[in-house]
């Protein structure tokens, strides 16, 4: 079970996530329809987890996502989840590159059913980093001459590398050899002029530095 602080202005989105978690064992300790509301209530709850939504009141832009990237830099490790209906591109890559795992950004329209839904919160919890290949798109767009590089078939190991799957996953996902999976990350990490990485997190990591580096 999770202790989970949520942030989502939408009381009948709100009230439907809080639904969803308690399905599957979670306890909703903070529901807040604002990013103050957050920080207040993570503060006085110390969650196991955050799930927050981008716009919040008072401006309707960035706050919960701004909110995220604070608590990221007071409680290293504390495991945050963004859900939204868009890419924030200026602070999503500072987000994902705030400390070493247990964060995600999911975009809500592109979420399947709540298992997978539920399957994401589990990972980010327990420390992976979770990216929603649309995430990846866009903010590699940013940086567009290297990716040019990148084969289909490269683009689709990133976008499942970014997710946090290990080289299995990616192999049952395409249907094809592990050897082939460690050729087409070669590849990718090579054209992207990232340093290979055997260790999961790590190959996230160098993503995502990359991101950030496109970001500035």
């Amino acid at each position: 079970m999770l202790r989970v602080a949520l942030a989502e202005d939408s009381v009948l989105l709100r009230e439907g996530l809080i639904g969803v978690l308690q399905r599957f064992g979670h306890q909703v300790v903070v529901a807040a329809g604002t990013a103050k509301g957050l920080l207040d209530g993570v503060a006085a709850e110390d969650p196991d987890l955050v799930l927050t939504d981008v716009r919040m009141p008072p401006a309707f832009t960035d706050e919960g996502l701004r909110a995220a990237i604070t608590l990221r830099h007071e409680r290293p490790g504390l495991p945050v989840l963004v859900l939204s209906q868009y890419v924030e591109q200026t602070y999503a890559a500072e987000l994902l590159d705030s400390g070493r795992g247990g964060v995600g950004y999911l975009l809500k329209d592109r979420i399947g059913d709540v298992t997978e839904f539920a399957a994401a919160l589990a990972r980010v919890a327990e420390g992976a980093t979770v990216v929603d290949p649309e995430v990846v798109r866009q903010l590699l767009a940013r940086r567009r001459d290297p990716l040019d590089r990148l084969t289909a078939r490269e683009r689709e190991v990133l976008a499942l590398m970014a997710e946090g799957r290990s080289n299995a996953a990616i192999a049952r996902t395409l249907v094809v050899t592990d050897a082939a999976v460690a050729k087409h990350i070669g590849n990718v990490l090579a054209k992207l002029d990232l340093p290979p990485a055997e260790d999961d997190h790590r190959r996230v990591l160098a993503v995502l530095a990359y991101l950030r580096a496109g970001s500035g």
